[in-house]
């Protein structure tokens, strides 16, 4: 088994980075869902709701992130702000501090979904936990729904598309990692693996929601709501909930790269 794919998002719910490498950190990969969008309250914003924001694309420089979105200029915003406003931010059942990007990439976004948000960044001071059912004391994640990252075998979406009238690409599945050489749905047993010198414990399966039905080349749902519903029919457990992908925490820290072995260890 090989790693075909590593994809980082650096804002949340918007375009994917494909990467031929990257160093592997607590929280997962550098940069990778390292901001946010929230509304006047403080809760998260993502394309769940807004599926144009599956269309806004980013870039890592030096220094900035540069965001660029269909009719609209492109942004720079910090990568390391000097400073900022402090605010409490809300990701599903957690609550954390953030800090405020800055009031062009509030504007600049506020413009572009037609409401008031902001842009919040989980800087390397602040932190959030994963959750203690499935991780261990310590473990940390960015802005990801709940894990460091995701994997998912070339195998399963190969699968899944036998089963679909119109065939979907892997970014409606939004993984970090991909695998090629596996069989399908491998990963949902994996405990412990190894990509090239680093280890990953495999907590949990990944549930899926709405957000996998959203085209990233129009950012708009697929009316059938597929692949959702096809995943329904034969994905969905006694528990509740469809599961597609296994979330990962890191174990050892190192660098990966395409075309890295992948080793199941339990």
């Amino acid at each position: 088994m090989k790693l075909s794919e590593i994809n980082i998002y650096p804002i949340k719910s918007t375009r994917r980075i494909a990467l031929q490498h990257s160093e592997v950190l607590p929280r997962g990969l550098p940069w990778d869902r390292r901001w946010m969008l929230v509304d006047s309250e403080g809760r998260f914003v993502t394309a769940r709701k807004h599926p144009r924001l599956a269309m806004v694309q980013t870039r890592v420089g030096e220094t900035a992130l540069y965001v660029q979105g269909p009719g609209m200029p492109s942004i720079e915003v910090p990568l390391y702000p000097l400073d900022g406003e402090r605010l409490p931010v809300e990701i599903w059942r957690d609550r954390v501090e953030a800090l405020a990007a800055n009031p062009q990439a509030d504007a600049w976004f506020s413009d572009y979904l037609g409401l008031p948000v902001r842009l919040v960044q989980l800087t390397d001071d602040l932190h959030r936990g994963v959750d203690p059912a499935y991780g261990r004391p310590g473990d940390e994640v960015s802005f990801a729904d709940g894990f460091p990252l995701l994997l998912i075998s070339e195998a399963s979406l190969a699968d899944l598309n036998t089963r679909l009238e119109r065939p979907v690409d892997m970014r409606r599945f939004r993984p970090n990692l991909v695998v090629a050489g596996a069989d399908a749905y491998a990963e949902d047993a994996w405990r412990r693996i190894r990509i090239g010198d680093v280890e990953f414990e495999g907590v949990k399966a990944c549930s899926r929601c709405i957000f996998t039905t959203i085209d990233p080349d129009r950012g708009e749902k697929d009316p059938d709501r597929e692949p959702l519903r096809t995943l329904g029919t034969y994905r969905r457990r006694p528990e509740g909930g469809v599961y597609f992908g296994q979330n990962l925490v890191p174990r050892s820290g190192g660098v990966i790269r395409v075309g890295d072995a992948v080793e199941v260890i339990e």
